[in-house]
């Protein structure tokens, strides 16, 4: 069975912290990049980042370059998103997917996705 699950989110004022988790099962993470994306109301999903089965390769998107920083635990097969600085606009709701192949920016070439949490930072 294939499933992702994040947790984490919250309400948190601006310029605030909060730390994203994704349990996966072992057949969507072993051997498999991770990545988070993140919705807004009323806008398309958007890359947030992504990490490599190792860990070594890692990518973010411009908007949270400094702020964010993408982790692994291979053996506890969870993926982290630590979110420092939060700002409104980082307000959505925060996905994480998994594909066999290498770091990816684009939605589409993720198979398997988590149902969401919501993060929402208050000015």
């Amino acid at each position: 069975q294939v499933h992702l699950v994040e947790s984490g989110g919250g309400l948190v004022q601006a310029g605030g912290s909060l730390r994203l988790s994704c349990a996966a099962s072992k057949r969507a993470f072993s051997g498999y990049t991770m990545a988070w994306f993140r919705q807004a109301p009323g806008k398309e999903r958007a890359f947030v980042s992504v990490i490599s089965w190792s860990g070594g390769n890692t990518d973010y998107a411009d908007s949270v370059k400094g702020r964010f920083t993408i982790s692994r635990d291979n053996t506890k097969v969870t993926m982290y998103l630590q979110m420092n600085n939060l700002k409104p606009e980082d307000t959505a709701v925060y996905y994480c997917a998994s594909r066999p192949g290498p770091p990816a920016r684009t939605q589409y070439e993720f198979g398997y996705w988590g149902q969401g949490t919501q993060v929402t930072v208050s000015s």
